[in-house]
């Protein structure tokens, strides 16, 4: 009879992550001739979208589920990105790179000087500051009437990759987006697993010990709400290229809160939760809109439903069948 080890268990955490990230990844990869087989081509943009707030899902999961900071302003960093194409397209600026250049100095600038207040007070306090500030920006940019003010405005075609319009077809976009994903996911992997990451997930669990230790906790918060910030505003540069369209309402503190859902429903401190996260909330959202408009009521039941049976969101589930099916399977 053999004991599992904590490393042990690890390691096998570890491996069924690894290989449900592959099977996600594979099938997200497979999705576009799927779709072409279907003869639906408008589920191509569907699924460009998922994995747009797929990214922004992974960036929340950075602060709340490794940070531990829950915040209704994070979808003021997807306006942020949103706005660099519109602001730079009107200058002559289309080049993909260098508009998320600029969207992530514009988030990052953004989220040093508001983490930098917001990190000095706790709890609800927090999460009504952050609040506060993506209000803010919110209203900032409806009082922009250059750039449509509440009305929002049409771009003129998507962004080029040095000098091409690759992304003007949709297929394209959708690999582009997915390769962003991937990039984004295996680099938030890489940073959770660093010191730094260590020290972040510490803070969560336990900020007076990890300050007995010699941790100052402000500056790794800090530091991790600017980089979640950052990866926001580049799904706001997709987010206004698969639209063609830039409106103040991708700031809402209605859209933080779907991102917060994607999260929770997926799985908190999973990073992978949170594309999961993202694909079921918007298939949800686009398999129950066409029965009714009511659709949320249906999402909330589906939410209550994950709360009440699996706390830990679809990750978690997942992770608790998994390791039933291994004990089955030992002798």
């Amino acid at each position: 009879m053999s004991v599992a080890t904590p490393l042990s268990v690890s390691r096998g955490r570890l491996a069924s992550r690894t290989g449900a990230a592959w099977i996600i990844f594979a099938l997200l990869a497979v999705t576009p001739a799927v779709v072409t087989l279907a003869g639906d081509p408008y589920l191509t943009l569907t699924f460009s979208r998922i994995l747009i707030f797929a990214i922004a899902a992974i960036s929340l999961d950075l602060v709340m589920g490794y940070g531990g900071l829950v915040t209704l302003g994070h979808a003021a960093n997807i306006g942020f990105g949103a706005y660099a194409v519109a602001v730079l397209s009107r200058h002559g600026i289309t080049d993909l790179g260098l508009q998320m250049l600029g969207a992530i100095v514009l988030a990052g600038s953004f989220a040093a000087v508001t983490g930098a207040i917001a990190l000095r007070t706790r709890a609800v306090y927090f999460i009504m500051i952050t609040l506060a500030f993506g209000q803010m920006a919110y209203f900032f940019f409806v009082s922009l009437s250059a750039y449509g003010g509440d009305d929002g405005v049409a771009l003129s075609g998507r962004s080029t990759i040095f000098g091409s319009s690759l992304l003007e077809n949709d297929v394209a976009f959708y690999y582009v987006a997915l390769a962003l994903l991937g990039l984004v996911y295996l680099f938030s992997l890489r940073l959770v697993s660093s010191r730094f990451g260590r020290v972040l997930t510490g803070t969560r669990e336990d900020r007076l010990r990890m300050q007995a230790i010699g941790f100052r906790p402000f500056g790794y918060q800090l530091l991790g709400f600017v980089i979640a910030s950052c990866i926001a505003a580049i799904a706001g540069v997709l987010l206004a290229n698969q639209t063609e369209f830039v409106s103040p309402a991708y700031m809402s503190w209605h859209r933080s809160g779907e991102l917060l859902v994607m999260v929770v429903l997926g799985g908190m401190g999973t990073l992978l939760g949170g594309v999961a996260g993202a694909i079921v909330v918007l298939l949800l959202e686009e398999g129950l809109s066409t029965f009714s408009s009511h659709w949320l009521l249906g999402l909330g039941v589906v939410l209550l439903a994950v709360v009440l049976f699996s706390p830990s969101g679809l990750a978690g589930l997942a992770q608790r069948l998994v390791g039933r099916g291994e004990r089955e399977g030992r002798p």
